[in-house]
């Protein structure tokens, strides 16, 4: 396995950053994880926007994204393999201990691990903690990752894969790695990104590609639904066929069943929608 770490494709053994760099010590970095195919990243250019708008957001120097594509280019050709986590991470660098950044310049990994289909379906629970939509890093895809670590903890627990979160004015937000749609009386509905979600690529290319609306919805809102699916890179669309401890019958249903298919035909016909 190599890896592209400051400019440089290293192996797996040799590849280092300082135990003072800031994304370690406090969290202050940003990353994004792009589906890889055959060697070609899908939604590469979507992926690399949203990876400078959390930089923006954390108040990180703008990513060279010239670097960035060669270096994704060089992992992904020195690391063949039919489907892989393609990770692009992106920190501020060696800095004093503490929260201030020090002048050191940002640190860039880029890696790629081995990645499987994912099943058609799956569980998932609702978890009692909330997510800020209000919060200095919403909508920013940070490494700032502990709250979903727990999470999912929680979820495996329960024999699930995935757990969903509430915001704190008991909306349904997001899971701790997808988006979540919801289908009612035959209607398709996601939260919007102001429920305090993160802005999916597969989330707003699911938007796009099957009118899916965007609506406030109560958490209790899994209790009603006909349908439930989620939405990540490595899942793509995912249809959910139990909730806590309420089975859905027939899953995929056929909004779910669409969806999928939709998904699939329209990111097979172009790897950089």
């Amino acid at each position: 396995m190599k890896l592209w770490v400051n400019g440089e494709l290293l192996d797996a053994d040799a590849a280092r950053v300082s135990v003072l760099d800031h994304g370690m010590t406090v969290g202050d970095g940003v990353f994004e994880t792009m589906k890889a195919v055959h060697g070609r990243a899908f939604a590469l250019t979507r992926h690399l926007d949203r990876l400078t708008a959390s930089a923006r957001g954390l108040g990180l120097p703008a990513p060279d994204l010239d670097e960035v594509r060669r270096a994704c280019a060089a992992v992904l050709d020195a690391n063949p393999m039919p489907m892989g986590r393609l990770r692009v991470t992106y920190t501020g660098g060696v800095s004093p201990l503490g929260s201030d950044r020090g002048d050191a310049a940002p640190t860039l990994v880029v890696g790629l691990g081995e990645a499987t289909r994912r099943p058609d379906s799956t569980a998932v629970v609702t978890v009692p903690w909330t997510r800020n939509e209000r919060g200095a890093l919403t909508g920013l895809k940070t490494t700032s990752y502990a709250e979903n670590v727990v999470a999912l903890a929680r979820a495996r627990e329960h024999g699930a894969t995935e757990a969903l979160f509430a915001n704190t004015v008991g909306q349904l937000c997001e899971g701790t790695g997808t988006n979540v749609f919801v289908v009612l009386d035959g209607e398709l509905l996601t939260p919007p990104v102001a429920s305090g979600c993160l802005a999916g690529i597969t989330r707003a290319l699911t938007v796009e590609w099957t009118g899916a609306r965007e609506r406030d919805l109560p958490l209790d809102v899994l209790e009603r639904a006909d349908e439930v699916f989620l939405t990540s890179t490595l899942r793509d669309v995912q249809a959910v066929h139990r909730v806590d401890g309420r089975d859905l019958p027939a899953v995929p249903g056929p909004v779910t069943a669409k969806a999928m298919r939709v998904f699939d035909e329209r990111s097979g016909d172009d790897l950089d929608p």
